[in-house]
């Protein structure tokens, strides 16, 4: 029989983007933005087709299949959408068929002088070891990093 566990963890990431709230909003809120800088390939992965349903109940969905061949699913569910200022969603994470955890987000929009600060404040359960918070972060780190290279190279709308 396979040990199963929990562990519980938050964390919290900041970013300064030299764009409105209105342009970081648009980013998340379009698939065709979106595709651009989240379900972007990766060198030697494969992304099936991004869904998106943005709107409070709807869905979101991508496959990434990773240069072994294991497939990375992501599903989430919109609960709260603020234009402009603020998401919150829920959402799970599977390697092939194995669900490693289920995570509820937060996204955060705040007007600066120069642009928008974002903040990304996700509380997780990851599952039977097969993921953590630490790995978690530094991938989404990397896609807050990969939108402001988007943003940067005009795929903002308004």
């Amino acid at each position: 029989m396979t040990q199963r566990s929990v562990t519980h963890a938050t964390f919290t990431i900041e970013r300064l983007y030299d764009a409105s709230p209105a342009q970081v909003f648009a980013a998340w809120s379009s698939v065709e933005a979106k595709s651009r800088w989240f379900a972007a390939d990766e060198k030697g992965w494969k992304t099936g087709g991004l869904t998106l349903d943005f709107r409070t109940g709807g869905r979101e969905s991508v496959t990434s299949t990773s240069k072994d061949g294991i497939a990375h699913v992501y599903n989430a569910l919109y609960h709260d959408i603020v234009a402009n200022e603020r998401i919150i969603f829920s959402y799970d994470m599977h390697l092939d068929r194995n669900r490693i955890s289920v995570s509820l987000a937060t996204v955060m929009l705040e007007p600066r002088a120069k642009g928008t600060k974002l903040t990304f404040t996700e509380q997780g359960a990851f599952l039977d070891g097969h993921d953590d918070a630490g790995r978690r972060e530094r991938g989404t780190e990397g896609l807050l990093d990969s939108l402001g290279r988007r943003l940067q190279q005009g795929i903002r709308k308004t």
